[in-house]
């Protein structure tokens, strides 16, 4: 059954927000190394409940967070959405080395990405 696995932060200031999130809560923060500019985030231990996250530079004024669900193919599943009311808000988009991402909204509005990992995605 697919999961939220990650969560995404938007930032006007990824300096200003990254210190944040050390300074209130501890988290670890790691820059990725691949292009855009992303910084990863460790909320915890893995065999505590919880996921981690990431944080980059907010491109338009509506982003802000967006929880990722693991998906098996985004194909199937942005057809699944719009079989069932949802829209489709990001096309298919590729993370070289990572995977396959996009972006949707459910029935009520509400904004989710999915992710399809393949770390021979090009």
């Amino acid at each position: 059954m697919p999961r939220v696995t990650h969560f995404d932060i938007s930032a006007d200031d990824p300096e200003r927000a990254l210190n944040f999130y050390r300074n209130v809560f501890g988290w670890e923060v790691q820059k990725w190394e691949g292009p855009p500019e992303y910084w990863l985030l460790k909320t915890g231990s893995p065999v505590e409940a919880g996921i981690d996250g990431g944080l980059a530079k907010r491109d338009s004024p509506a982003d802000s967070v967006t929880n990722f669900i693991d998906v098996p193919s985004v194909d199937d599943y942005l057809g699944r959405v719009e079989a069932h009311g949802g829209q489709v808000v990001q096309p298919k988009a590729t993370i070289p080395g990572v995977g396959y991402i996009a972006g949707f909204t459910d029935t009520e509005g509400n904004v989710f990405g999915m992710m399809e990992r393949d770390e021979k995605a090009q």
